[in-house]
């Protein structure tokens, strides 16, 4: 491999195969070593950070750095109902996470709860017939795929209220 003078990005850069890393511009470089960094190792390795019990209820959501003002926090997401035991694992999640990165990545914890429960209504075909004009219910009955069948009811029905 031979040297090449660059003037742009680099001093002295190879030829040949080169890292996506590499190619990158030095601006992004230090925005992916701050931020993107931590989140995507945090996301990959989640299972072993939390453990199983844990892995089931929650999962992170955002990585903010620690800047002037602030400190680094993860925000975590956690299924409803589930709040009170990753509050008793906190600070093993962050001992686990500062220990993996070798450095103090995660300063604060931040539990954001959610609704897992989705109800699923199932409509029958009498509310289909009420629900949407005659002209478009044939079309309608027509569509194969359930999915989208079952939205476009649901759209004219919001229609039909307004």
């Amino acid at each position: 491999m031979q040297f090449k003078n660059n003037i742009k990005q680099r001093n002295a850069s190879i030829q040949g195969l080169r890292s996506f890393k590499d190619t990158l511009p030095k601006n992004v470089k230090k925005i992916i070593n701050r931020k993107g960094h931590v989140y995507s190792e945090t996301l990959s390795n989640w299972k072993y950070l939390v453990g199983n019990e844990l892995f089931k209820v929650c999962y992170p959501k955002t990585f903010k750095n620690s800047n002037k003002f602030g400190v680094s926090t993860l925000v975590i997401m956690v299924k409803r109902g589930h709040e009170v035991d990753v509050e008793y694992s906190k600070k093993d999640i962050l001992d686990k996470m500062n220990n993996f990165f070798g450095y103090s990545v995660v300063e604060k914890l931040k539990f954001i709860s959610f609704d897992d429960e989705q109800e699923i209504t199932i409509s029958s075909n009498t509310n289909v017939k009420n629900v949407a004009i005659s002209k478009y219910q044939d079309k309608v009955k027509n569509v194969k795929n359930e999915k989208i069948k079952k939205s476009l009811t649901e759209l004219t029905k919001v229609f039909r209220e307004k």
